[in-house]
C-alpha cells in the first residue's frame, strides 16, 4: 500500500513540475499605424501541421486586408513540392483547396485563373510567416483606416484527413479535393467594440469548398469530423490604452 501511495504522490509531483509546451510566437504588420491585436491559437486534438490564414472583413463582409498567410500558400513554394533524386524538396505547388475562402474573399485572380498568390506576385513578407507546427500566439496590427465593427476571421485547413463522408474516391479525377480531404473549416469572431480587457473567441462559421473552386461559405458541417478538432480555441484581445 505504501509503495501504492509513493507512485501516485510522485506521478502527482511530476504532472505539477512538467514543462508546458512552448508556445510560438509569430509578428506580422508590425510597422502598420493600427490597433495592436493579440491572437492565441489552442490547438486540438487532431492538429497535424494544418495550413491556415488571419484576415480582417468589415461588417458587411467586404475583404479588408490579411493579417497572416503561411508562407507556403503565400508564395505557392511548399518545402515538400516535388520530388527529387534523393527525396522531395521545395518546389512550386499550386493548392487553390487548401484556403479557398480567404482566397475568393481577397478576390485577386493570378494569371493561371487561380485565386490564390502566384509565385509571380507573391504576398508580401510583412503578412507571411512558417507554418506553426502546436500552440502559438500571433501578435499583429490592423490599418490605421479599420473601424470597429469589423470581423477577425481564420480558415484552416489540414491535408490527407479522409472520413467516412469525405473519402478519397468521392471526388474522381478531382486532384485538388485529392490534397485536401475534409474541406478547410471558417472561424470568425466580430470586434463590437474596443474595452479594456475583452477577449473575443472566434466561432467556427462554416466551410469552404471541397476543392477551391468556388467561394461560397458552406453551413452544412455535420459530415465533417476532425476538421472540426483541429483546433481547440481561438481568442483575440485587441489592444487599447492602459491594457499590458
Amino acid at each position: 500500500m505504501k509503495n501504492i501511495l509513493a507512485v501516485i504522490l510522485s506521478l502527482v509531483f511530476l504532472a505539477g513540475n512538467a514543462q508546458e509546451e512552448p508556445v510560438n510566437v509569430i509578428t506580422t504588420k508590425s510597422e502598420a499605424a493600427g490597433r495592436e491585436i493579440k491572437i492565441t491559437f489552442t490547438k486540438g486534438e487532431a492538429h497535424n501541421h494544418p495550413l491556415m490564414a488571419f484576415w480582417i472583413e468589415d461588417a458587411s463582409g467586404n475583404y479588408i486586408e490579411t493579417l497572416y498567410i503561411a508562407e507556403s500558400i503565400a508564395t505557392s513554394v511548399f518545402e515538400h513540392g516535388k520530388a527529387g533524386t534523393e527525396g522531395w524538396e521545395p518546389g512550386i505547388r499550386r493548392r487553390p483547396a487548401a484556403l479557398p475562402y480567404w482566397g475568393h474573399q481577397r478576390g485577386i485572380e493570378a494569371k493561371d485563373g487561380l485565386y490564390i498568390p502566384h509565385p509571380d506576385n507573391p504576398m508580401p513578407d510583412a503578412v507571411t510567416g512558417p507554418t506553426p507546427q502546436s500552440n502559438f500566439t500571433l501578435k499583429t496590427k490592423t490599418a490605421a483606416s479599420v473601424q470597429t465593427p469589423f470581423r477577425i476571421l481564420m480558415e484552416i485547413n489540414q491535408p490527407w484527413d479522409w472520413n467516412d463522408y469525405w473519402t478519397n474516391n468521392k471526388f474522381p479525377g478531382d486532384k485538388e479535393y485529392m490534397t485536401s480531404s475534409q474541406p478547410a473549416v471558417v472561424y470568425a469572431a466580430t470586434i463590437t467594440s474596443l474595452e479594456k480587457g475583452k477577449t473575443y473567441e472566434m466561432k467556427l462559421i462554416g466551410r469552404s469548398h471541397h476543392s477551391g473552386e468556388k467561394g461560397k461559405l458552406y453551413d452544412d458541417l455535420e459530415t465533417l469530423t476532425t476538421a472540426k478538432n483541429i483546433v481547440k480555441s481561438v481568442k483575440i484581445k485587441i489592444k487599447i490604452p492602459g491594457d499590458e
